[in-house]
Parts: structure tokens; sequence; C-alpha cells
């Protein structure tokens, strides 16, 4: 009979390439995890593994097996949620995962209220780029991550929590500052700063400017709003900005905001969780406070 925790090895193994590390994140000795892996291998008369001196790699026999291991560590989780959530639905560790063009600018206006409500929830928060939280949330590595919408995004539930307005960030000497309300229809022909590849701001601040006749920098990719930010102040070009990530104190830097006349650019920040996930009645509790917490925060800056 095969154990759990032999697969829960094997994925650990998986994951970090190397037996040592991944004992180290198993709780358990080298050889003990070694053993237990060759054991695995005897009992299914298969070589899961190719063992080299620095690292490991699957064999195409584990390769065939490792999704469907992963496939029973995630039911036997959601068996355990399913169990706790009977005795108490608000309560137990909850892993959330934020993008980095929300958590930084999210996470000081809803955590307070969160820990406040939800008392006997334990909230562990991971950030990462959109393709990285999708995976772990298939996987069960996470509860539930927010992020902006795409309309590609499949097998998932969405609680959309609000739009997010896009501003223009611009230097104060830019000629565009002297617009109140300037129109997409400004950027034609302008030159624009954006993040590097894998941010979902990237492909919408793309969409919106260059659909506007706007053209990239292809001087320069940001790795940040916070490097964005920097560039935009130092006469470096033009971004879009999330209005959750403005600050007041950026007019010193020689960094001006502008919100668009309508119809303004919007990303919508939402909640996804898996299909059929087991603790709803928690999840509809945070999104109901995501939502009281940051609406007032919303209509302030309007």
């Amino acid at each position: 009979m095969i154990k759990l925790r032999d697969l829960q090895y094997l994925d650990a193994v998986v994951e970090h390439q190397h037996f040592g590390r991944a004992a180290e994140a198993c709780f358990v000795s080298q050889p003990t995890l070694s053993g237990q892996i060759m054991k695995l291998e005897e009992q299914l008369g298969l070589t899961l593994f190719e063992r080299h001196r620095k690292k490991v790699m699957l064999t195409p026999a584990g390769t065939a097996l490792i999704d469907q291991a992963r496939k029973v560590l995630r039911a036997a989780q959601e068996f355990e949620e399913t169990a706790r959530a009977l005795l108490d639905p608000l309560s137990g560790d909850f892993h959330l995962g934020l993008i980095p063009t929300v958590g930084p600018y999210l996470l000081p206006h809803i955590m307070g209220p969160l820990t406040e409500k939800l008392p006997n929830i334990n909230f562990y928060l991971h950030e990462g780029q959109t393709h990285q939280l999708m995976q772990m949330l298939d996987e069960g590595k996470l509860d539930a991550v927010i992020l902006s919408w795409m309309d590609t995004f499949n097998n998932v539930e969405r609680y959309s929590l609000f739009n997010e307005p896009l501003l223009l960030a611009l230097p104060n000497s830019h000629p565009l500052s002297k617009k109140q309300s300037p129109t997409l229809k400004d950027l034609d022909k302008q030159l624009i700063l954006t993040l590097e590849d894998g941010h979902c701001l990237r492909d919408e601040t793309m969409d919106y400017c260059f659909t506007a006749g706007a053209e990239e920098d292809q001087h320069f990719r940001a790795t940040s709003l916070e490097t964005l930010r920097y560039m935009v102040g130092n006469q470096r070009g033009i971004t879009l900005m999330p209005e959750l990530a403005m600050r007041e104190s950026d007019a010193q830097s020689g960094l001006s905001y502008r919100r668009f006349a309508k119809p303004e650019p919007t990303r919508e920040i939402c909640l996804l969780v898996r299909p059929n996930y087991s603790r709803l009645e928690s999840v509809r509790a945070m999104v109901g406070c995501i939502r009281e917490a940051i609406t007032p925060k919303l209509e302030s800056a309007k």
C-alpha cells in the first residue's frame, strides 16, 4: 500500500531537485527520505529519478506519475480541509497569494479588518507573478489568489473585489501634466515605460496604451512598480499606475498623477479559488470584508 508520506517525499524531491533540500523541507533526514523513495521505486518496479551528483531528474516513468501523485495529495488536503470546515468554517490556516502590483498596496488596507473579523483564521501570504500563483492554486498550495482578472483564466471560481482605475503617472514637467483629465487619445505617439514580462499589469498597460497609438520604451523594463515610480519621477517617461499605488508624497519627487476622462482604463481585482473549494464560507466572509475595507479608499480618491 502506497502511503501519502511517500508521495509527499516524491513531490518534494521533484520540487527541489535535490534529496538534501527535499529532506529539509519535509523535516526528515536525507537518509530517511532517500530510503523511502527507493522503497517506493521497488514497490512500483520503476525507477523514478535519475540521480546525479548535484541534482536529480525525473525519468519518463517519474514524469508520468508525478501529476497523479499531486492529485492524490491535493485530494487528501481537500479531505482534511472539508473536515476542518465542518468543525469551524471560519478557522484554520489560509494561504493567500497576491501579485506584486496588488499585494503591497492592498494589504495595508485589508489585513487589519480581516484579522479582526476572522480572528481564528491564520493567514499566510505569498507573493508571485500571475502564472506562478495560478499554478500554486491549481496544485493546492494556495487556498485563494488575489490578482487582476484576465479572460484567459479558466477552471476557477471568481469573486470580484473592486475595479481599480489606472492613472497616468508622468513627470511634473511633462506637457500632459497641464491637462487635468487627459484621454487615452492623448497618449498617441507617447513613449510608455512598462514592467517586464510576466506582470499582468504590463499586458493591461500595453492593451490600453498601444491601442491609443503609444509606443513602448524599448530601452527599459521595470521589475516593480517602485522602479517605474522612480523612473517617471526622474523624467525618464510616463506610465500607467494602479490607483492604490498612488502616494501623495510623490509630488515632492517630481511625479504627478492624472485620472483619465471617462471611459477611464481600469483593471478588475478579484479573488479566485478552485472549483468546489470546501471552505467557501470563509472565502465569502473574506470577500465581504475586503470589499467593505477597500471601497471607502477608492471612493475618497475620486
